[in-house]
């Protein structure tokens, strides 16, 4: 390997979970992936620390999606997608649901399509446009989401709690500070 190589051409490859949802899942008894291990001591700092970044999200995102399924019998992508109609109790429109999931139109469609089998969320036709719909969670939905939302919170407070409430408050800081150097950096750009 390139020891000079570009974080992008470092971004793993994961292996389509054969469902539609466009969302890798990791295969039983398989040892989580650690990017980190690319890194070497003569790697610039940064590289190194994205590494790091892109392994605890990984490790911390599979733990969750495990436990969805194990626990809920529902995966990662369609936890998402409650998630923000739970925040919005008139409902969202199904083109703005792709946009805030960063999902193409036809994954948002087939997992809209798989939570209304469920009885979990409803599509009504939007006022003036007939084409349009605006989907929302039903009562059952609200009721199932509120219990795997307390459990993904206790998920989280478990997966981070190697680290102090002190330290998780000084990580939080600095990498608003990154975000938001990201941000300008672009700005910068266009």
């Amino acid at each position: 390997m390139n020891k000079s190589a570009a974080p992008s051409r470092l971004k793993p490859a994961r292996a389509h979970s054969g469902g539609s949802e466009g969302h890798a899942v990791p295969s039983v008894g398989a040892m989580p992936t650690d990017m980190e291990v690319r890194a070497h001591a003569d790697h610039h700092a940064s590289l190194r620390l994205w590494l790091r970044l892109l392994s605890c999200t990984t490790r911390i995102e599979d733990t969750i999606r495990q436990r969805l399924r194990e626990q809920f019998d529902i995966t990662l992508p369609r936890f998402d997608l409650m998630a923000q109609l739970e925040r919005e109790p008139q409902g969202l429109s199904m083109s703005e649901l792709s946009r805030r999931m960063m999902v193409t139109g036809g994954n948002v469609t087939s997992i809209v399509d798989q939570l209304e089998k469920e009885q979990l969320v409803q599509r009504q036709t939007q006022v003036g446009d007939r084409r349009s719909f605006t989907v929302s969670l039903t009562e059952a939905g609200r009721s199932a989401f509120a219990a795997m939302a307390l459990a993904h919170e206790g998920w989280v407070v478990e997966l981070l709690g190697p680290l102090a409430e002190n330290e998780q408050t000084q990580l939080h800081q600095l990498l608003g500070a990154l975000k938001s150097g990201n941000r300008t950096h672009q700005k910068e750009k266009s």
